[in-house]
């Protein structure tokens, strides 16, 4: 009896999606999966054919009269003929005998499985099955557009199961850049999180000056309140003497009209002084307190650095004289609350330094020469201005750059606490006490494109012993 002749062999077929974009999320049908699903009454020699004409196919998916069987890889098969007696054995007889001998126990994950999950359950498979190739099991792939086509991506919307098979380079390189991705997400949230735990370390300490100077300006209102009130009833009380017609000298002498008059001005002013310093600490407070959006927003750093110096006040003291050279300086794209959080950072390590010298009035700078160095006039000067590419050796020598150095006359950096602070900028090593200024580096490089650059000559280096060596930090942000 002949037998019923067998349909033709399908050709193996690979989906071809657009894995450019891969998230944290995304599944195993993001991936290319080939479609390579064979009977086993086919012949070994058929499926070597196959495998000759398409190098990257993984492996075959058998079946069984229709129903899901088992899968052979490449490497499988090969191995099998390279045995002795395998080409007899396995080349010209049916798959089923090949699958007989081969048979083990394959990895079968839905579609919807996310690749870092299926990920991990390739690699909990044994040490011998590490390199075989994954089945995916998703509905039949209705008609298609164009596999070529690169925004191409299987549709799985028929009831039917069918089977593709995932290499398994495939899938650890689609890993490999989700776990890039990852690790970039994880550090941008891990740096968000230590600028807003700095932020609110350095909210902390400024919270008592803050009070204190709200007090100030609290009782210029308050004290003035109750003289306004006086004058107020006074000169209600002189009006109805007019309108009674029983204005006398006395009155007016009485209530001291003369001084009523002249002080009652000074009084609003007062008030007003005290209302202005409020309104001005209290928007201060909000600048600094302000949340970043998502994109940089042109910004004034001008006021920027006028509303750090104000919640600064109270720490500065009548004897740290500040001084600001203002040039011209355009609207800057930027994130304002980070620039704040790096001016206080600085600023706050000028204040601490020249308050430091203040204390002890004497440095140990030169102690072979036993002879102290006193500042007489503690100074932070800031100046800004805008540079050319070709100034600070920048990419392009037509780019714009805008430049805030904030310096003081107190002592220099010691040259243990200088190679410090630059190891926390080059992320070698982590000093936990020059925390702060290691993160301003990374909010004026990675987050803003500039460079923040640290000018403390070294003590000992100094051939001027007689003059203060002082301490600049000097921001360089692009301005587009």
């Amino acid at each position: 009896m002949p037998k019923a002749p067998r349909s033709p062999l399908p050709l193996p077929s690979v989906t071809s999606p657009n894995n450019q974009d891969l998230s944290l999320d995304a599944t195993v049908a993001n991936l290319p999966l080939h479609s390579f699903t064979v009977e086993t009454n086919y012949q070994g020699q058929e499926i070597a054919t196959i495998f000759e004409q398409y190098p990257l196919l993984p492996g075959v998916v058998l079946l069984d009269k229709g129903k899901f069987l088992g899968m052979i890889s490449r490497r499988r098969f090969l191995e099998y003929l390279l045995r002795p007696q395998g080409l007899k054995l396995f080349l010209r007889q049916p798959l089923r005998v090949l699958y007989s001998y081969a048979q083990i126990r394959n990895l079968i994950v839905p579609y919807t499985t996310t690749i870092l999950t299926t990920t991990q359950l390739a690699l909990r498979r044994p040490s011998e099955l590490q390199g075989e190739p994954i089945v995916i099991q998703g509905p039949r792939e209705a008609e298609q557009p164009d596999s070529s086509d690169p925004e191409f991506l299987p549709d799985f919307s028929e009831s039917k199961d069918n089977y593709y098979l995932l290499d398994i380079q495939e899938l650890y390189l689609a890993d490999w850049q989700i776990r890039g991705i990852e690790a970039q997400v994880r550090y941008e949230q891990n740096q968000a999180q230590m600028i807003q735990m700095e932020k609110m370390a350095n909210l902390g300490r400024l919270v008592d000056g803050v009070a204190h100077e709200i007090l100030d300006p609290v009782n210029f209102i308050w004290g003035n309140l109750n003289y306004v009130h006086l004058y107020s009833e006074q000169l209600l009380e002189l009006i109805n003497a007019y309108e009674t017609a029983t204005v006398t000298a006395e009155l007016k002498e009485n209530i001291e009209f003369d001084f009523l008059q002249s002080d009652l001005p000074r009084t609003i002013s007062s008030i007003r002084t005290g209302a202005e310093r409020l309104k001005k600490l209290v928007t201060s407070l909000q600048n600094f307190c302000h949340l970043d959006d998502v994109y940089p927003k042109p910004a004034d750093l001008h006021q920027c650095l006028d509303s750090i110096l104000i919640l600064l006040k109270s720490r500065l003291q009548k004897d740290i004289a500040i001084v600001t050279d203002y040039g011209y300086l355009p609207p800057v794209p930027c994130f304002v609350g980070q620039l704040s959080q790096v001016f206080i950072n600085i600023l706050g390590d000028a204040v601490d330094n020249l308050l430091n010298d203040k204390l002890s009035d004497t440095f140990d700078r030169y102690p072979e020469e036993n002879k102290p160095v006193k500042i007489q006039n503690p100074t932070i000067t800031i100046t800004t201005k805008i540079y050319s590419g070709s100034q600070i050796r920048a990419a392009t020598s037509d780019s714009r750059w805008v430049s805030i150095r904030i310096a003081n006359n107190g002592s220099a950096f010691s040259a243990p606490r200088k190679q410090r602070i630059l190891s926390s900028f080059t992320g070698e090593r982590k000093h936990r006490k020059e925390t702060s200024l290691a993160l301003s580096h990374w909010i004026v490089t990675a987050k803003h494109g500039g460079k923040l650059e640290l000018r403390s000559p070294i003590p000992e280096l100094s051939p001027t012993p007689d003059t203060p060596l002082g301490t600049e930090f000097e921001i360089i942000l692009p301005l587009v």
